[in-house]
């Protein structure tokens, strides 16, 4: 297959395929020869390493170039300037996303402010979740502290003492039971007792 690499935007011919080597990263597999318009000595150099013929052509054109056109270089200089306040603005907003910074307004630029007001919301939000879980874990340990004092209170008597108050009261009546007698027909026979 051949492939050509070449910066063009248009006049493609619709029977080769095309790749634009400013993106080039590593040579693809099955091309058998590779067609390099331009200086790309990193494609020419990546598939003459793996055996593939590369042939090097001259653009066809060559973009103009005015040096006397100073507004246009004054435009560019000031849209690169723009580019790199919006570039360091995002990476102090990502190192307070990392913890490595506080956040703080990046200033300028359209993104780096969206991105800020993103961050401070996700931020806001977070605290909100922390103190909520903060007042949620309070209010479990205050509920452990009253189911414990709920089971503390809601236990039983300690059978072995009551069975040995009720057996007292039948022997001081002189009343026979069984020595393995339940709790509810001792109480049984005390009450009968009583009411005899």
């Amino acid at each position: 297959m051949e492939l050509v690499y070449s910066t063009q935007n248009s006049d493609f011919d619709p029977e080769k395929r095309y790749r634009n080597p400013a993106h080039f990263d590593r040579p693809e597999a099955g091309v058998t020869h590779a067609v390099v318009i331009g200086d790309w000595p990193k494609v020419v150099d990546a598939y003459e390493a793996m055996g593939v013929e590369v042939s090097v052509l001259k653009p066809l054109i060559s973009p103009p170039v005015d040096s006397g056109d100073a507004d246009a270089i004054v435009g560019l200089e000031q849209d690169n300037a723009t580019l790199r306040a919006e570039r360091d603005g995002i990476l102090r907003l990502v190192d307070a996303a990392e913890g490595q910074s506080d956040l703080e307004h990046p200033g300028a630029g359209e993104l780096p402010i969206r991105l800020f007001g993103a961050l401070k919301a996700v931020h806001e939000g977070f605290e909100t979740l922390t103190d909520e879980r903060d007042t949620l874990a309070g209010e479990v340990e205050s509920l452990r502290g009253e189911v414990a004092r709920f089971k503390a209170a809601a236990e039983p008597v300690d059978n072995a003492e009551k069975i040995a108050s009720l057996k007292a009261q039948l022997d001081a009546a002189n009343v026979t039971y069984r020595a393995n007698a339940s709790v509810e027909s001792l109480e049984k026979a005390v009450a009968d007792l009583h009411q005899a």
